[in-house]
């Protein structure tokens, strides 16, 4: 593939699509395959709605002479290229974030405080794997100073191709636990993997890393980097303290020993998102941000998309984490929960997906740690809760939980939805 001819294609044309319902005036249409669809069979569609040029990587649907087809032997590739390619044209410095709790929490801190003092790219929603990530680097322009890269994985290596990609300047690792267990195979796997980000810094030099002190797998992992620590130790870079968690999390942090003291009051629902919120003030202090702009970026911040949200409804308050659940944001969830000043909590929790064969157990001790902290008022969705011992009513799946709610609604409750996106624990949310 000759990038360099790609590459003037993209300079070309206004944007990146991958999808033919969705093709702006002037964009690249690159045709992507599916294990249900062959982007190539629409790209005259992609044409016709007002792509300027189409990247294919099948013969036939590329006609001889039309010049606004552009043949490649692999398009997730031509993507991947193209993208590193604008990537190392543009040299923004890019901040390159991955874990496996809070890495989209934190991108989107990042986004608001760095944002406060220059001009940013970060990435959109969820957009964090082998082709949004590519599109996300599509994106860079000239004026955008720094950018937030956030990069997910499910499979030892995902990150490795991440990183290749993106070649970040920094790296930030929000934590290390257990998810997808069935496709890293132990909590050792999910370690190496998310450990690649720092890998390939530690390949390139002197690189800068932010780093959780109190986390002693990821200083571990930081070896042979140049470590900015943030955490509860009065000593670091960035230290803090939780000072409310009722029911938005309220922090304190300074600057060093003797730095001031700053009192911020977020729309942050968890204990648990006190690193996540930590590691904006340090790395937007890092970039010269200045300290009462970092307060207002955080104070400002309002969650999105079913992650921590608060929503009063007439009946009940809910709090509603239903995006994803592994069994260490679960623990952390439950955990935040109990200490929670509330009357008459309630607890919805959906199963955890891809654990596999450790699914039972983890499921188990979830079980197991709602009765060591003396909650019983507790509703169980999904098969693997089913399997587990406990005496608390159980559904099948949503919309069986949903049946029930339509005859018997609870009332005056204060109520923590928690579960695996794939279970929609988010569709009961109206009938609450």
């Amino acid at each position: 593939m000759d990038i360099n001819a790609l590459y003037q294609l993209f300079l070309e044309c206004s944007c990146v699509t991958t999808d033919s319902r969705n093709c702006p005036e002037g964009s690249l249409f690159i045709a992507l395959k599916g294990e249900t669809f062959n982007g190539n069979a629409f790209a005259a569609r992609a044409l016709e709605a007002g792509s300027r040029y189409a990247v294919v990587d099948e013969p036939q649907y590329a006609p001889q002479g039309d010049h606004r087809y552009f043949l490649v032997d692999n398009c997730l590739k031509a993507l991947q290229q193209l993208a590193n390619h604008h990537r190392r044209q543009m040299g923004t410095r890019i901040i390159g974030i991955t874990g496996t709790n809070g890495k989209t929490t934190t991108k989107e801190l990042l986004a608001a405080v760095l944002s406060q003092s220059h001009h940013i790219l970060y990435t959109e929603g969820n957009l964090n794997n082998h082709i949004g990530v590519p599109l996300t680097l599509l994106r860079l322009r000239t004026e955008h100073e720094l950018a937030v890269v956030e990069m997910g994985a499910s499979h030892p290596g995902d990150i490795k191709e991440l990183v290749d990609i993106a070649e970040p300047d920094y790296g930030l690792i929000t934590n290390v636990g257990k998810a997808h267990l069935e496709g890293f195979g132990s909590f050792e796997g999910v370690m190496r993997t998310k450990g690649e980000l720092f890998d390939f810094l530690r390949r390139h030099g002197d690189s800068t890393v932010f780093v959780h002190h109190d986390n002693p797998y990821l200083c571990e992992m930081a070896w042979g980097l140049n470590p900015i620590y943030y955490g509860t130790d009065s000593s670091l870079y960035v230290n803090g303290q939780v000072t409310g968690n009722s029911p938005y999390l309220a922090f304190a942090w300074k600057a060093g020993k003797d730095g001031e003291r700053h009192e911020v009051q977020t729309h942050l629902i968890g204990e648990y998102n006190f690193a996540n919120a930590l590691a904006a003030v340090t790395v937007g202090r890092f970039f010269g941000v200045e300290p009462a702009k970092i307060d207002k970026a955080l104070q400002e911040y309002v969650p999105q998309n079913n992650r921590s949200q608060l929503k009063q409804t007439a009946d009940n308050t809910l709090i509603i984490d239903a995006y994803n659940a592994n069994p260490t944001s679960m623990r952390a969830s439950i955990g935040n929960f109990y200490k929670m000043k509330a009357d008459h909590k309630m607890l919805i929790l959906g199963d955890m997906r891809e654990l596999g064969k450790d699914s039972a157990e983890e499921h188990q001790k979830v079980v197991d740690y709602l009765e060591e902290c003396g909650l019983h008022d507790v509703v169980l969705v999904g098969e693997q809760f089913a399997t587990t011992r406990h005496a608390c009513p159980t559904y099948p799946d949503a919309p069986a939980l949903i049946e029930h709610l339509k005859a018997d609604k609870p009332h005056g409750k204060t109520i923590l939805i928690k579960g695996s996106n794939g279970i929609r624990l988010s569709s009961v949310v109206e009938y609450l």
